[in-house]
């Protein structure tokens, strides 16, 4: 068998499943998502992270810590576009469960800085009401996930 270029049955061009040639609709669809009031305050909360883990002392000790303050809050973004992107109500579902346990588990790393005073008070309370703020985003966010637009896998009904 052989699979060059001409060979019409293992590489098509046609550009029948390409309704928009353009890029204009995925384009669009980036800019609703970067525009959601979820996403512009999850990139406020990574930024807040990344000054807040500049504040730590310089310390070998709290490399994990400063590493998983880092990913908690760029997993938040990331998983916004997810969901946005996949568009199923279970692969949304999955994503906002992924969001909300990074967003606490942030709430949490800010009690752990406070116990050991490892940061100032002031920066860490701005964190955890951006992240409450966020909460509130979330919610609304999660309440306009289309139930009915999902299709069933062999994992249960967990989300239903």
């Amino acid at each position: 068998m052989s699979f060059d270029d001409s060979d019409p049955d293992w590489f098509d061009e046609s550009d029948d499943e390409d309704d928009d040639p353009t890029g204009e609709e995925d384009n669009f669809s980036h800019e609703r998502t970067d525009n959601l009031p979820v996403m512009i305050k999850a990139r406020e909360i990574f930024e807040i992270v990344h000054s807040l883990v500049d504040t730590l002392p310089e310390d070998n000790d709290l490399h994990f810590l400063r590493e998983q303050m880092l990913t908690d809050a760029a997993l938040i973004p990331a998983k916004v576009a997810g969901a946005e992107g996949g568009d199923l109500y279970t692969l949304r579902m999955e994503n906002a469960v992924l969001i909300k346990l990074a967003a606490r588990a942030l709430v949490t790393h800010t009690y752990t800085c406070k116990m050991f005073n490892l940061s100032n008070e002031r920066y860490l309370e701005l964190l955890r009401n951006a992240i409450d703020e966020f909460r509130e985003l979330f919610v609304d966010w999660v309440n306009t996930f289309d139930k009915s637009n999902d299709i069933t896998d062999e994992w249960g009904e967990l989300f239903k």
